[in-house]
């Protein structure tokens, strides 16, 4: 609490010294994605933390801003006013996109100013509750054996649960065993999801925790390298790695972006009031019970954030590519 106590003050003092930032106008939090979905869940979060981080002073808003898998809301944030009043909040797309995307109307490393990271979620994979199956490997069996009759739902093209659910599908050899079924958002997906509309998906558990825990859905593994052993109602699922996937580890981490030319000391003052936000022990608490893990690390930092990025985008392109080409 000390040391939390002692960062508020710094940043209290760095905005003290700052007359022109934020003032009046309200800071934006653009999400890139539909309401309701997991990346809006951390913005609002965030939003309301760092609100107290900065004295309560300024006021942030959400804006969600979707379509084509989260590019058109990270455009807008690239073309916006580099003031400091607009700044996107997106996932690994920010990583993925490059790949998945053949032309792109901004460049990830060069048109935003990064601010740093907030976040990493693991990811489940989920059936709807009549799949006979309740191991994943039987899971997975059930799939091998009903090959062209099933079908996994995501949240539209370059989402997580897209991303997580080409990765699966191409490590398992299914990619033609099951029909792909994208959906204007997460939301949308899960519902049919629970509905029993479609069969699985593999999303953050930001988006599943609620579901799995009032037994709306059926959960099978965990995306990360060991077990969840720190969460009541994951710890017992197994890896991927575990049931036989060398090597699948996937996890989605949120960050802060600028538009690039934004001040240097306007970013240095969001970046300070950043690092109380991820302090707060209610956005911990919240975070956690979403099962996401705040990062606390050096990643908090823009420089190792942006280094970060770099090395993600570098390791998710040769997977993505390899299971083929998917939007212009």
């Amino acid at each position: 609490m000390k040391r939390l106590l002692v960062l508020a003050a710094a940043v209290t003092a760095i905005f003290a010294n700052a007359q022109t930032f934020p003032g009046s106008k309200p800071i934006s939090f653009v999400v890139p994605f539909a309401a309701g979905g997991p990346t809006d869940r951390v913005a609002h979060d965030l939003a309301e933390a760092m609100r107290k981080s900065m004295g309560g002073g300024a006021n942030f808003v959400v804006e969600n801003v979707g379509g084509a898998g989260g590019t058109i809301g990270a455009a807008k944030v690239a073309k916006a006013a580099p003031d400091g009043h607009t700044l996107l909040l997106h996932h690994i797309g920010m990583a993925s996109a490059p790949a998945l995307y053949r032309k792109l109307s901004y460049k990830p490393l060069d048109d935003f100013e990064y601010v740093g990271m907030i976040n990493e979620v693991p990811m489940t994979l989920i059936g709807k509750p009549q799949l006979p199956a309740n191991t994943y490997r039987d899971f997975e069996n059930y799939i091998k054996a009903n090959a062209g009759k099933l079908n996994i739902a995501h949240a539209g093209l370059g989402s997580a649960s897209h991303l997580c659910g080409l990765m699966w599908q191409s490590a398992i050899k299914a990619n033609e065993a099951m029909t792909t079924i994208p959906f204007g958002g997460t939301a949308p997906a899960m519902n049919a999801l629970v509905g029993g509309q479609v069969d699985l998906m593999c999303d953050q558990t930001t988006n599943t925790t609620g579901q799995i825990e009032a037994g709306r859905v059926k959960a099978f593994a965990v995306t990360t390298a060991k077990p969840l052993s720190g969460n009541k109602l994951l710890k017992d699922l197994p890896t991927l790695q575990e049931m036989g996937l060398k090597g699948f580890e996937l996890t989605i981490w949120h960050g802060l972006y600028a538009p690039k030319g934004t001040p240097p000391a306007v970013l240095a003052q969001i970046n300070a009031a950043l690092k109380v936000a991820l302090k707060d022990p209610d956005f911990i608490k919240k975070q956690e019970g979403l099962g996401a893990v705040v990062v606390t690390d050096k990643r908090v930092e823009p420089a190792a954030h942006k280094a970060f990025v770099t090395a993600e985008i570098a390791k998710l392109k040769p997977v993505i590519e390899a299971a083929g080409k998917f939007a212009d």
